[in-house]
Parts: C-alpha cells; structure tokens; sequence
C-alpha cells in the first residue's frame, strides 16, 4: 500500500454557515488531531483574511495549540504572508514556536496578500503610501536572521542572536506559490517549493523550473516539490460530487467579489440546479478512494512531486474528517508512521 509521494494537510478552517469561528477553530483542532493519529506527514494551516467563509487569519496563532494538541505530525504555516509583517517578528514568532515543538514546525512563505486590496491595505502599519514589492528582500532578511547569516556591519546583524533559542534550532522554511516568480525564488533561496494546484493547476512547468535551477543551500541539498490539490472522497463517486458543490459555491461568489460563508450541501445543490456554476474549473481528486489515489498518482507525475497537501472545504466537519481518514486507510499511512 506504499506510495511514492508523502501525503499532508492543508487547513483553511472553513466556516461553515450558521456556525462561529470559533466552531471552526474548534474543527480545525479536532482535525488536526485526527489527521496525526490516522498517520498524515504534516499540518499546514492557511492564513485568509477578512473572509466570513475561513476562519483562519493566523496560522501564527493556531500553530501552538494544534502542535500541543498532536505528537509526532509536522505543523506548520500553509502559509505566512510575508509581505503583511516584518521579517524579523516572524523569526521571532517561528523560533518560538520550534522552541515549543522541537523538530515539528515549518516555516511557509507566501507572498499574496491572501484578501482583496482593500484589506491588504488596512493590513499595513503605515497608510500614507502602498508598500514596495520587495519579497526577494523579505525572504532574504528572514532566512538570514533563522541562518544567523546577516553581515557582520548589517544595523540588525546582534538581533539573531536574541531569537528564542532551544528545540532543535530553527523552524524549516518553505516557499509557497502559484506562479512562476515563487519557483524562481524558491529555487534561488534552495527551499523545498510547494505550489498551489488548487489555485493554479497549470504548474506542471514551473515545478520543473524549479527542479531545473535549484540551488543547494543549507536549508535543502536537493530540489523538493510539494503540491496542494483540492480533494475530496467519499464512499461513492456521486456523494464525492455533491460534497463539492459547497465550495462551488463560495468559489463562484468569490470570483464574482462577494464572500460568502461555507453553504451547506442541500443549498449547493438547489443554486447548482437553478443554473449557478463556477466561472473557473479547477483540478479536483474527487470519488471513492481508490478513485482519488489514481487522481492524486497522476497529479504527482505530472508535476514530480515528493508530496501532496490535500486541502478541501466541506460544511459538515464529520464528513470531512471522514474524507481525511477513508485516504489514510486506502494509502495505509497509520500503519506507515508507527513503522517510522
């Protein structure tokens, strides 16, 4: 039952209609502790903001509990958007965080604003003016405070030695990405590159890049690709299909500049039935399990992939759960991790 990609998780948080935030984070933990016992490699949880249909606008602060809550499986930022925050103050934070879960956490790195331009602005500390796009900067200044790498007549060159010191020194940095700068980037800096599917299915060429320009560094000797892939199973192809028409929904509604909570299945349906559909069509593992294994071996050909997040947005959180634990039977990841 072995496979030769690693699967993982990627968590939004969704926030199901009629429920709070704090139900979702609560769903979010439940997860998370299931995803370690039914053997998933790691736990990434997303950062969205001002969205009334995910709940999760910190992956910095859900990290900590959900690493307290798990044992072995990694955590980690699905991702940090580092143009929001001062590179310094996420070393801070990741560095403490790998102080309370040694050897678990990673560090991952987005460059989108993960909202709409209004929101990104409010994000700002200072409003008299747009900030640069200065990202390769950005990144450049995080790994060398993590790398304690600064230059020696660098104004900030003491500050990494102030950083939150014990665990098993620093966090594992990631670049995330959608497009073809982050596999350039990715590639440059020597990261392991985990590229969104679930928003772009057309990164089949810049995973390739990425493998083709990589950089050995101190962080990774060899290029490695991860990808996050929309996926759902179910017992039948049929329920799998109607499990999806949720996010349809939201997905539709968004492209349209409205936001809009997680629907339930039943209100999915109806709107689907009275002529709604998604502008965008996007790749999707959708069926039985053994359905979504051929779907998911044939994504991790296509982009040569190490590894695989599985992301989704259901409403009814035990139907996801289930989603979750039917792939880790068909795979035989529990059996895989008390091996390890």
């Amino acid at each position: 039952m072995g496979s030769p990609y690693i699967l993982s998780v990627l968590d939004q948080s969704p926030l199901p209609e009629g429920l709070t935030s704090a139900d979702a984070l609560a769903n979010t933990l439940d997860l998370a502790q299931q995803c370690d016992a039914l053997g998933y490699h790691r736990y990434w949880l997303a950062e969205h903001h001002a969205s009334p249909g995910v709940a999760g606008a910190a992956p910095e602060v859900l990290i900590g509990p959900v690493a307290l809550r798990t044992r072995r499986i990694r955590i980690g930022s699905g991702g940090i958007m580092l143009p929001h925050y001062s590179p310094f103050k996420v070393a801070e934070t990741f560095r403490l965080l790998a102080a309370l879960a040694p050897g678990r956490i990673d560090l991952g790195l987005g460059r989108a604003p993960g909202t709409d331009g209004r929101t990104a602005f409010a994000l700002q500390r200072d409003r008299s003016r747009v900030m640069p796009n200065d990202f390769p900067n950005q990144l450049a200044e995080l790994l060398a405070y993590l790398a304690d790498e600064l230059p020696a007549d660098h104004s900030f060159a003491s500050l990494a030695r102030t950083l939150p010191s014990g665990g098993e020194g620093a966090p594992a940095p990631w670049l995330l990405g959608s497009s073809m700068d982050s596999a350039v980037w990715a590639a440059e800096a020597g990261l392991p590159y985990c590229f969104a599917d679930f928003i772009n299915s057309d990164g089949a060429s810049m995973a390739r890049l990425y493998r083709d320009n990589f950089k050995p560094s101190r962080w990774l000797a060899a290029p490695y690709v991860a990808t996050a892939v929309w996926t759902i199973a179910a017992p039948t192809s049929e329920e799998a299909e109607m499990l999806a028409a949720p996010a349809a929904m939201m997905f539709h509604f968004l492209f349209q500049g409205q936001l809009i909570p997680v629907p339930s299945v039943e209100k999915a349906l109806k709107w689907q039935g009275e002529g709604g559909g998604s502008t965008r069509r996007r790749r999707q593992a959708l069926g039985t399990p053994k359905q979504v294994r051929a779907q998911l071996d044939g994504v991790a050909e296509l982009y040569g992939a190490n590894e695989i997040l599985l992301v989704n947005i259901m409403h009814d959180h035990a139907t996801r759960v289930r989603s979750y634990r039917l792939l880790a039977e068909e795979y035989g990841l529990a059996q895989a991790a008390e091996a390890a």
